[in-house]
C-alpha cells in the first residue's frame, strides 16, 4: 500500500469515510437551515441573529465549517493527484488550496464567534 503524506486520511478507506461523514454534517445543517427558513417566512434579522446567537447553533455552524474544509481537501487532493501529474505544480496547487481553506475556516470562526 502507497502512504500518501498529503492525505487528510492515512490511505483511500480514511478519506472515502472523511467524505461521507462530512458530507452527512453538511446535508443535516442544509437541512435545518432550509427547514428554518421555510417555516419562518417573515424571517427579521433580530429572529435571524437570535437563531445564530445560540451556542449549539454555533457549535453545528462551526462543525458545518470544519466538514466543508475537511470535505473539499479530500475532493481537491483527490482531484489534483489524478489530474496534475507534474509533482511540483501538484504540490503548489494543493499548498494554494489548503492556505485558501485555512484562511476561509479562520475567517468563518471569526464571523461565527465575532473573534
Amino acid at each position: 500500500m502507497v502512504a500518501s503524506v498529503t492525505s487528510l486520511g492515512r490511505n483511500g478507506l480514511y478519506d472515502w469515510l472523511i467524505q461521507r461523514v462530512t458530507a452527512v454534517i453538511l446535508a443535516s445543517y442544509t437541512v435545518f437551515l432550509l427547514g428554518y427558513l421555510v417555516l419562518s417566512p417573515d424571517l427579521t434579522f433580530a429572529q435571524w441573529s437570535g437563531l445564530f446567537g445560540h451556542t449549539a447553533m454555533r457549535i453545528f455552524s462551526l462543525l458545518a465549517l470544519l466538514s466543508i474544509g475537511a470535505h473539499a481537501w479530500v475532493g481537491l487532493w483527490t482531484i489534483s493527484t489524478d489530474y496534475i501529474k507534474p509533482a511540483g505544480i501538484r504540490v503548489c496547487f494543493q499548498a494554494a488550496c489548503g492556505v485558501v481553506m485555512f484562511a476561509y475556516v479562520v475567517w468563518g470562526v471569526e464571523i461565527l464567534w465575532g473573534l
